[in-house]
């Protein structure tokens, strides 16, 4: 498969990004990027290509099924690249449950099974749904394949996957399946080329973006992370909760009038730093705030990051090295540097220039576990498992 060109899908709950790859002797070469988001208006197609941004205003409609704007936006791509058409298509997949333990090509068998397990993902499986179905109505003869953020946490044990609830529930598929999947797998694949000792040992690594996550690695495996069943747990996001009592749901359920609906969109849309500070989702703004809920929120996310980190170390029994990726975690020193100030009893020191300056290694020589910045690519990862799957590939 020379010079075909491969288009890449990662849905947010309100966002879409693109990347677009050549293959050349099965080998997916990035070419350009490409993102929009539903909450701009008018709305319009973001283009990343070798260092220069543009805008292009897309005239298409905003409708359920999303035809409009991806027909525009197929047609955009087509038109500014010297290829004829495009070959691949290759989409993220949040939610794979137990069914999914790798990449698979798209047909009605596995759609079915993709769009059973919107109830788990509720955000962002039927962004999947309608983009895969999207592109079979526009462009039929394309070939489509997914990549599921939950098979990279199949290595895990039973014992880490399992609630305190009867085990009827873990065999009907109430466990924790764990997400960013795809990031992970990708910080993993670089560790192993660029520091190949600490990828043979124990890791954690600090998905911080908007949702926001940790995993444990032991030898590049997956063995714990904090996300469970939903992609609602574990450290604070910006809109969602993270680690939750139930009993306050209930008590929201039973004792305050909420309804379900209410209760999702609460627990999804208006908590996190958003919730906490009552000024912003963005960490950005946070930081450039001097309200002391400002200060409160961003406090918060640090404590509960450095928190699981230790749970995590304590997971797989050791720390060799911290890594910080994703946007919140490739960007923001200052947040990096909270939450090494409370992890210094396991012996992180930071070296302040080195954060300040986003370098690769921000430790100190002498800091007992290597602190790590390693800018993720999950449309990488999509892009290669799309070739690989389509050749029939393991």
């Amino acid at each position: 498969m020379n010079d075909a060109l491969l288009l890449t899908f990662n849905p947010g709950s309100s966002t879409i990004k693109f990347g677009l790859f050549r293959v050349a002797d099965r080998t997916p070469i990035r070419i350009g990027s490409g993102s929009i988001d539903f909450h701009d208006v008018p709305l319009a197609l973001n283009i990343s290509n070798g260092g220069k941004a543009a805008h292009f205003a897309l005239s298409a409609p905003l409708t359920d099924d999303l035809h409009g704007v991806i027909d525009q936006t197929l047609d955009w791509f087509k038109a500014h690249f010297s290829f004829d058409d495009f070959t691949l298509v290759g989409h993220r997949v949040v939610h794979g449950g137990d069914r999914f333990k790798g990449p698979v090509a798209i047909d009605d068998r596995t759609l079915a099974a993709i769009e059973e397990l919107v109830p788990l993902a509720p955000l962002h499986q039927p962004q999947s749904v309608r983009l895969i179905r999207a592109i079979r109505t526009l462009r039929p003869h394309l070939r489509q394949s997914a990549s599921f953020d939950t098979a990279f946490h199949q290595t895990q044990a039973d014992l880490v996957r399992r609630f305190a609830i009867p085990r009827r529930f873990f065999d009907a598929g109430i466990k924790r399946y764990g997400f960013h999947g795809l990031s992970y797998q990708f910080i993993a694949s670089r560790l192993a080329d660029r520091f190949p000792s600490l990828a043979k040992g124990k890791v954690v690594i600090a998905h911080l973006g908007s949702g926001a996550s940790l995993c444990a690695l032991d030898a590049g495996t997956s063995r714990d992370t904090s996300m469970g069943f939903s992609t609602l747990d574990g450290i604070p996001m910006a809109t969602r909760c993270g680690a939750l009592d139930a009993g306050v749901v209930l008590h929201l359920l039973a004792r305050q009038g909420y309804s379900l609906p209410d209760v999702e969109a609460l627990l999804y849309h208006e908590s996190g730093l958003l919730g906490i500070s009552g000024i912003s989702a963005d960490s950005r703004a946070l930081l450039a705030s001097a309200l002391p809920e400002a200060r409160e929120a961003l406090e918060l996310f640090a404590f509960r990051i450095a928190g699981e980190v230790a749970r995590l170390a304590a997971s797989i029994g050791g720390l060799d090295a911290l890594v910080f990726t994703a946007g919140i975690g490739e960007h923001q020193p200052a947040i990096r540097s909270a939450v090494c100030k409370r992890l210094a009893w396991l012996g992180i020191q930071l070296d302040v220039q080195s954060n300040a300056c986003h370098a690769c290694v921000i430790s100190t020589a002498s800091s007992r576990a290597a602190v790590l910045v390693i800018a993720t690519d999950e449309e990488q990862i999509i892009a290669q498992e799309a070739v690989s799957v389509l050749h029939g590939e393991p």
